[in-house]
């Protein structure tokens, strides 16, 4: 299950680039990117947590889990920026994604 999980957080990743790019160059990213952004990532988070109430996951699921489910909680707060029409901190942008991609190579140290 692991493979099909670092899938859909990759492909996530590569949304969020391009929602990352959009705020770099001061504007607002497209809404229907950072919605298919979010679902992959809740996507990703309900599988980890499959993976994890089966019990036998190594504890590098747990440490990912709660890297993204961190990330997660600050794309909560990009989107609410995205909400009110304004461009969030660059810095909110650059941790948000310096804490997914820690979780993604947690995960992907399972796998190598």
């Amino acid at each position: 299950m692991i493979h099909y999980i670092l899938i859909v957080f990759g492909v996530a990743a590569l949304g969020g680039l391009i929602l990352a790019a959009s705020v770099l160059r001061d504007k607002l990213a497209p809404w229907v990117l950072s919605v298919v952004h979010a679902l992959l990532g809740a996507t990703g988070l309900v599988l980890l947590v499959i993976m994890l109430v089966q019990g036998s996951a190594p504890r590098q699921v747990l440490v990912g889990f709660v890297l993204l489910l961190l990330a997660a909680l600050g794309g909560f707060l990009l989107a609410s920026f995205h909400l009110k029409k304004k461009l969030p901190p660059k810095f909110l942008v650059f941790l948000h994604a310096a804490v997914a991609v820690a979780g993604f190579f947690t995960l992907l140290s399972l796998v190598l």
